[in-house]
């Protein structure tokens, strides 16, 4: 394993200590509303804060992306080391103690992400790629699928929660999607569903106004898998401009078919 991704490895372990122990008295956590249906705990503060402890004393140079605390000081556009942290992507699921939610963590260097992590805590899964050496779940090299037509292909997808996200442009899509596909699920987390994409648990995945965070991880994992990821259009800017859509190639090209029309 990579020693850059060890590190990684380590940090998520660190911050899952931290969310286990809170799992089991979810009532007494402390949730703070940072908008309309957008959730952060006490809990997503500490293993933040864990992640970045671990990642800083191994290489405290390095610039740090975090969705609870922001940009580092040192993160500028000459940073060649930037670390993407999620400490829980699937707060609102957390809170609910509805077990799908999970720890990313991404390693961009020179603008291409290079490291990730994906950890599930609730079943112990542990999603790791290095760019150019392939993916694994839990030391165990996966692939994307193999169903090559839409009709067959299990999909992931999230629905917009904030206010002003475009619902009504979402439900056509969602028409759509589940009139060509077998079956179209939103289980809440989107790091973990791009997981899933990877090894082959879903045959694609789409979502609208998603940040850095939730895709950089993910990412990594599928194009290492064998998958594609892009926009709606097929292109490349997905992490700049929040609108995923992965799979497997044959399912990817047609997703970006029926959904192109949504590029924006």
């Amino acid at each position: 394993m990579h020693p850059m991704l060890n590190t990684a490895v380590k940090a998520a372990r660190r911050a899952a200590s931290i969310i286990n122990r809170a799992s089991f008295d979810i009532d007494r956590i402390k949730v703070t509303e940072k908008g309309h249906n957008d959730f952060v705990t006490e809990v997503d503060q500490a293993a933040e804060q864990a992640i970045i402890e671990v990642l800083k004393t191994a290489y405290p140079d390095h610039a740090i992306l975090a969705e609870e605390s922001g940009p580092s000081q040192n993160l500028h556009d000459e940073n060649d080391n930037v670390w993407i942290i999620d400490p829980i992507d699937g707060t609102t699921n957390f809170i609910h103690g509805f077990p799908q939610y999970c720890v990313s963590i991404a390693l961009q260097q020179r603008g291409q992400i290079t490291q990730a992590v994906v950890y599930d805590p609730n079943r112990n899964d542990l999603f790791t790629a290095s760019k150019g050496a392939g993916a694994y779940l839990n030391e165990k090299r996966i692939r994307v699928g193999r169903r090559d037509k839409m009709a067959d292909a299990l999909i992931g997808t999230g629905f917009p929660f904030r206010e002003g996200a475009g619902l009504d442009e979402y439900m056509q899509m969602f028409k759509i999607m589940t009139e060509k596909c077998a079956g179209l699920r939103r289980p809440g987390a989107a790091a973990l569903d791009l997981a899933y994409v990877a090894a082959g648990r879903l045959d694609g995945f789409f979502e609208k106004g998603l940040q850095t965070w939730d895709m950089a991880a993910g990412s990594l994992l599928i194009t290492e898998a064998g998958g594609i990821v892009g926009n709606f259009a097929g292109e490349s800017d997905y992490l700049y401009k929040g609108n995923v859509l992965a799979g497997s190639p044959k399912i990817f090209a047609q997703m970006v078919h029926l959904l192109s029309p949504f590029a924006k």
